[in-house]
């Protein structure tokens, strides 16, 4: 079995699983993905396995695999926990990070900057958009020099862009979000812990809010976002 077919079949699937390509709670039946994807059962097996242990697919016992469902109750534990752990991670890579991160978190906010210009206006740019948003938040935040709050950061950050990627997908946000990122960029250089934090707490409450408000309406059936 290849190592790198197994790794580019689990990058696809986790993409495919966090855009809502595959359903909340569909079943994944392993002989109709394979003749999909046109893979032999041992690597989608192996990638399914990964994904089982990243959240995303639950194992199910002599019925393969599952989409990990999504709830109101699992969304707002993501967000409680991102609203702890993302500001203390910020607080210390402001105490920690160096020239060399500064320069990062400004090349990967400039980034970010680029593609939001050409987002507005090609959706295929969208997917790029996703990509760089993540590097953006998680550089923010790895100059801490904590590699297991760094680790949690992501997985959370994933589950919640998961949520967003499923709910709001065709839903504009309603308020700036290129503006918060910059606001949030300008507190950090100026090392100013207590602004930056509670900004960063902001951006994450403010998204979780409205993905909250159209879950509420999927889970009582008056919306069809993640059907």
């Amino acid at each position: 079995m290849s190592t790198s077919l197994t790794s580019q079949l689990t990058q696809s699937l986790r993409e495919e699983l966090l855009n809502g390509t595959f359903k909340p709670g569909q079943q994944l039946r392993l002989n109709q993905l394979s003749q999909q994807l046109n893979v032999s059962l041992s690597p989608l097996r192996e990638a399914l396995s990964r994904l089982t242990a990243e959240g995303l697919v639950i194992a199910q016992d002599q019925r393969g695999y599952q989409v990990a469902p999504v709830s109101v109750r699992n969304h707002k534990e993501i967000t409680g926990l991102r609203t702890m752990l993302e500001p203390y991670a910020l607080k210390m890579a402001m105490a920690n990070g160096g020239e060399e991160w500064e320069v990062a978190v400004i090349a990967a906010h400039h980034r970010l900057q680029q593609v939001e210009k050409r987002a507005a206006s090609d959706p295929e740019a969208l997917v790029e958009w996703e990509a760089r948003h993540r590097d953006f938040h998680m550089t923010l935040i790895g100059g801490g020099q904590m590699p297991v709050l760094a680790q949690f950061c992501e997985k959370l950050l994933a589950f919640s862009d998961r949520y967003r990627r499923i709910f709001l997908r065709e839903r504009p946000f309603d308020r700036d979000i290129p503006d918060e990122h910059e606001a949030i960029l300008a507190a950090t250089l100026k090392r100013d812990e207590n602004r930056a934090c509670e900004l960063l707490g902001q951006h994450i409450e403010r998204t979780a809010a409205n993905i909250a408000v159209l879950l509420e309406q999927w889970e009582s059936g008056t919306d069809d976002a993640a059907a």
